[in-house]
């Protein structure tokens, strides 16, 4: 159900999460407006959108007509004045300070009615963000989505020290209203919650790769056939309060001080990246990538998440 209060929602970027967010946003019904700095920006943006309602599309989520009408909730614009009547926005702009307090300050200057200001920063927590921001420094927040966000439900939102009271509560009450699951954390800290406990297990993967314990093949097959699948219906907490807190305090004795503490990026990527191999982009990395298919391999990467899908679109 839509959210009272809002009728116009602004997206500043063109890439793949702002175009995923402007999905989200108009097959629920919202008037959306997308800005763009090129021609060339906002026709790949466009070319986006659409694939992205092709998959729906493909998958029975939607029809063709419904995707049609979704498409009719959405605007381009290459100026802020076109989003002087926004009263929410998600800033998905590269993750560069001064390109976002550039961005800032242009919100500042051109949209007066607006009570939230939502940076899609992975990685930036919101007291760096609001550095330099004068008249709307008690209105930006972070709303971390993993992407694409029209898929992936989870969100993880954190304030500043001058975040005024009720916008991060607003934020996620949007959010909630376009069938995702937001979280609001209670200090905000690099990485959230979502990257820490990724890049904690990745770092473990790769302390397992680079000790001989271990391929990385092994270890994916561990992930995918193991724990993992658990993860998708029940918490960690979940489990282990289950499995009972005296276990659990046995193993914790016994595996945390063989665990890595690692505080560097170790060898197993940085001398794969002295080579020139980076992963698919380039045809290796820990797998050889040559020869894979693509499109079957996003196929897999979609397959967990269309079981979220609920939506009910806009009819006309």
């Amino acid at each position: 159900m839509k959210m009272e209060g809002v009728r116009h929602i602004g997206i500043i970027g063109t890439g793949m999460i702002a175009t995923s967010m402007a999905v989200l946003t108009t097959a629920h019904g919202y008037k959306t407006t997308l800005l763009a700095v090129s021609d060339e920006m906002e026709a790949a943006s466009k070319t986006i959108y659409g694939k992205f309602f092709i998959q729906l599309a493909d998958q029975k989520i939607m029809t063709e007509d419904q995707a049609a009408v979704c498409g009719r909730y959405l605007n381009y614009a290459q100026s802020y004045k076109d989003l002087e009547d926004t009263e929410i926005i998600f800033e998905c702009v590269v993750e560069n300070p001064d390109v976002k307090h550039s961005v800032y300050k242009k919100i500042e200057d051109n949209c007066p009615n607006v009570m939230a200001i939502c940076s899609v920063s992975s990685a930036l927590v919101v007291d760096k963000l609001s550095e330099g921001m004068t008249k709307y420094k008690d209105r930006i927040i972070v709303t971390h989505p993993f992407n694409p966000p029209h898929m992936v439900p989870y969100f993880e939102l954190a304030s500043g020290a001058d975040t005024a009271e009720g916008v991060t509560e607003f934020a996620k009450q949007l959010l909630e209203s376009l069938h995702r699951k937001p979280v609001i954390l209670k200090k905000s800290a690099p990485g959230f919650i979502g990257n820490r406990l990724q890049f904690a297990l990745w770092r473990e993967a790769l302390y397992i790769v680079e000790n001989g314990i271990a391929d990385p093949r092994d270890i994916d097959t561990c992930l995918m056939y193991s724990f993992c699948p658990r993860y998708t219906s029940i918490g960690m907490f979940e489990h282990f309060d289950s499995g009972g807190l005296e276990l659990n305090y046995n193993v914790c004795r016994t595996l945390f001080p063989d665990l890595s503490d690692m505080k560097e990026v170790p060898h197993a990527i940085t001398d794969r990246i002295a080579r020139g191999d980076l992963g698919q982009k380039t045809g290796a990395g820990f797998y050889d990538w040559r020869g894979v298919d693509m499109d079957a391999y996003r196929e897999r990467v979609s397959a967990p998440y269309w079981n979220f899908f609920d939506w009910e679109f806009p009819e006309n």
